[in-house]
């Protein structure tokens, strides 16, 4: 019995740092006796999933959903988990393998069934990044999953380069060439690929008087798209820059999420009337 309890520290320990839900297997594997893991599953300090796992009782939703439903977690939620711009909310999205093997979700999940571009463990329960953009690009539409491939080569979770060697569809190698590790924020990407019909250099991320601005049109049109965290400090910054700006001889049109995703064309408007009067030249 004193032994037991001994293995028991560790054994959580090994279970928390798996992320709150690990195979029984790989327990053992480790040399953690059985007995000692179904005292900790008497006490509740571990419970069985499906028999073949072992959560701790604050494991992670999604990792329990995923272990429950014989699924990994992949697309547009594990993006979002992972730190990446996705546009919207929407039902959690799961991927299975093609074998058809049985699956037990939540109604409304969303499922890919099919081969992932890189193999998965079989204790995954979380999706690689290159598998994750895979399937975004299946699932959502091109500027959308081109935002969120630029949104996760700006944050160094992938390299173009990489993406390029391995066996994808023909979209998605299409998107990971046009895609630029530049963009700031999944608007800004949007925002560009949108106005792309105008044939005019748009830069992302542009040092202008000593800060950045989200984006340059020719020379001198500046936009600044205010995400949901301009408030506060940040925002009075973000006008004293634009003043600065606009004594420098920009010209600064500021638009916020709700327009870019739910009026494009008021704001595809602004920008063709700014255009026509030649703001976006030098004098």
């Amino acid at each position: 019995m004193g032994q037991h309890r001994s293995d028991e520290p560790s054994i959580l320990s090994a279970v928390r740092s798996a992320g709150g839900v690990v195979r029984g297997t790989i327990l053992t594997s480790a040399g953690h006796r059985p007995r000692a893991i179904a005292a900790l599953v008497e006490t509740g300090a571990l419970m069985r999933v499906r028999r073949v796992w072992l959560a701790a009782p604050d494991a992670d939703p999604f990792a329990l959903a995923a272990a429950r439903g014989n699924v990994v977690v992949s697309c547009l939620t594990q993006a979002r988990r992972m730190g990446m711009w996705v546009l919207g909310g929407g039902p959690p999205h799961v991927a299975a393998p093609p074998d058809g093997a049985r699956i037990d979700v939540a109604r409304g999940t969303v499922v890919h069934w099919g081969r992932p571009v890189v193999p998965r463990e079989p204790h995954a329960l979380f999706d690689s990044v290159e598998n994750v953009l895979a399937l975004i690009c299946v699932c959502q539409p091109a500027e959308s999953a081109l935002a969120t491939i630029e949104s996760a080569l700006q944050q160094g979770l992938a390299e173009r380069e990489s993406l390029l060697r391995l066996p994808l569809s023909a979209r998605m190698r299409s998107l990971v060439a046009a895609a630029s590790p530049w963009s700031d924020s999944g608007l800004e990407t949007l925002f560009r690929v949108r106005l792309a019909w105008l044939r005019l250099p748009i830069r992302a991320q542009i040092w202008i008087v000593g800060h950045r601005v989200d984006l340059l049109i020719g020379d001198r049109l500046v936009i600044q798209i205010d995400g949901r965290q301009h408030v506060g400090a940040q925002r009075t910054e973000d006008i004293r820059h634009d003043a600065e700006l606009m004594l420098r001889g920009y010209h600064v049109i500021r638009v916020g999420y709700q327009q870019i995703i739910h009026r494009w064309p008021e704001v595809q408007d602004l920008i063709m009337r700014a255009v026509a009067q030649g703001l976006h030249r030098a004098a």
